[in-house]
């Protein structure tokens, strides 16, 4: 995982060609600041080209709104690894079904998850492979220790 999220930043990074990583030397001395400019930045034209558009940026913003929350992160949680009814996810948390249905319809806005209904019964799972990589990846994050 680690690799990966170090692979994302690399990619990242190379979208803007005046950035350079800071030196992580631990001497501050030898470090250079982080607003420190070279003269060597590209035009603003050439930058604002690699943004993405105003579309996708709401799309993006939507979906990780959909992270943003306990509940809504422990809901993810739950579809992990399986299709679960609506009453199992308010019976695991222990809130109300109200309060559930109005979080699952935040997720379903943020296309994270995906439903069916069988008769009275409503199901729930994660809406792909992606949204599962997210989740994997957001809590291996999470997980990993402060380091400064």
């Amino acid at each position: 995982m680690r690799h990966r999220l170090r692979r994302d930043i690399q990619f990242l990074l190379g979208r803007f060609p005046c950035h350079r990583p800071t030196p992580m030397s631990g001497n501050p001395a030898s470090d250079a600041p982080a607003d420190a400019h070279d003269g060597t930045c590209g035009t603003e034209a050439a930058l604002s080209a690699s943004l993405p558009t105003a579309a996708v940026t709401d799309a993006t913003v939507r979906l990780l709104k959909g992270f943003a929350d306990q509940t809504r992160l422990r809901i993810l949680c739950l579809l992990r690894d399986r299709e679960v009814c609506v009453h199992n996810i308010v019976e695991a948390l222990d809130m109300s079904q109200s309060a559930i249905s109005h979080q699952l319809r935040v997720l379903r806005d943020a296309r994270l998850v995906s439903h069916r209904r069988e008769g009275r019964h409503v199901y729930y799972r994660l809406a792909d492979d992606h949204v599962r990589e997210m989740l994997e990846n957001a809590l291996s994050h999470g997980a990993e220790p402060d380091s400064q």
